[in-house]
């Protein structure tokens, strides 16, 4: 897949769950986010007033340390595509 197909594929599932009304489970949240930090390579701690929430998404980090940025934008899009747009939305 050509890098700028991709990016363009990536923002789209991004715009998709930004927009997406439905609650989604904890634990796919967490793959989404880790996913899109590594995508914008973005390797800020998080952020969260809350401290549990901070760890969890540190945790989510630490599973996928060994994906590449490519690999991250893949993961996130099937994820979106697999997860969300196909469970009856």
């Amino acid at each position: 897949m050509a890098d700028e197909k991709l990016k363009v594929r990536f923002k789209k599932a991004v715009d998709y769950v930004n927009n997406y009304s439905e609650p989604l489970p904890a634990d796919l949240l967490l793959k989404l986010y880790a996913y899109f930090k590594i995508a914008n390579k973005n390797y800020d701690h998080p952020n969260s007033r809350t401290p549990l929430i901070n760890a969890f998404k540190a945790n989510a980090l630490i599973q996928a340390k060994n994906v590449n940025i490519k690999t991250a934008m893949k993961n996130y899009i099937d994820l979106v595509e697999k997860e969300i747009k196909n469970s009856g939305d």
